[in-house]
């Protein structure tokens, strides 16, 4: 049994129905995903320790199943350059989250690598009817807004990946636009068939979250990751 199988079975005899990012981040960085350097911690001691693991510049994020829409409550910060700026950023986080989400039960903190690009989205959900279905889009704060996203029953073929790349209104700018390189369709399209094999083995999962992929030139990079199990009430 793979440790992806593993940790998934240990969260569902746990009960658990809403992964963490870095349990999210752990299992699809097993399943051989493009997973952004990413470290965790519970006090400024660890983050700074991880933040120099990872190297800066880096985004520093509150984990907590709590709160859902981090970047409302200043639960989201990038493009920390050191670590004095990272210890002024992390005090600031902690007065912003005591003022908007008093009671919130805080597990610690992410810290990421920063990352640049083209903002995408690349998920799963079950639908009732049809089963699992292939989620991609333009991502990161516009998706509730724009809502530029297509879809496929899941299994795709490699002909859906890069049908779905030309159907959103936004395609253009992944060919690169004012003076922007094209982004790197192949790895796109790989994303998109590694996204419906996985789901497709993975029958214990309701949804899959994979909001903003950054793309690129040189590839592609998922910052931010969510995984829904199924779990019987």
């Amino acid at each position: 049994m793979s440790e992806a199988q593993q940790l998934l079975e240990k969260a569902i005899q746990q009960r658990k129905k809403v992964l963490t990012v870095q349990e999210s981040k752990r299992i699809l960085l097993q399943e051989g995903f493009p997973i952004n350097p990413t470290g965790f911690g519970t006090n400024l001691d660890e983050i700074l320790a991880e933040a120099k693991k990872i190297g800066f510049p880096v985004v520093l994020k509150v984990s907590s199943q709590e709160i859902i829409h981090k970047s409302d409550i200043g639960g989201v910060i990038t493009g920390i350059r050191n670590d004095r700026d990272l210890k002024e950023q992390y005090e600031i986080m902690q007065q912003k989250i005591a003022q908007k989400a008093t009671n919130a039960k805080i597990e610690g903190y992410v810290v990421e690598k920063m990352e640049s690009g083209v903002e995408l989205l690349v998920g799963s959900t079950l639908d009732p009817m049809f089963g699992p279905i292939l989620a991609f889009g333009l991502g990161g704060i516009y998706v509730e807004v724009l809502k530029d996203v297509v879809f496929r029953l899941i299994p795709i073929e490699r002909e859906d990946a890069t049908e779905m790349l030309s159907e959103i209104k936004a395609a253009k700018i992944l060919d690169g636009i004012r003076g922007q390189p094209p982004v790197n369709k192949k790895s796109l399209v790989d994303l998109l068939m590694k996204t419906s094999e996985f789901i497709d083995r993975h029958t214990e999962i309701e949804e899959l979250d994979l909001n903003p992929v950054f793309a690129t030139e040189k590839g592609v990079s998922v910052v931010d990751a969510r995984i829904i199990l199924k779990v019987n009430e």
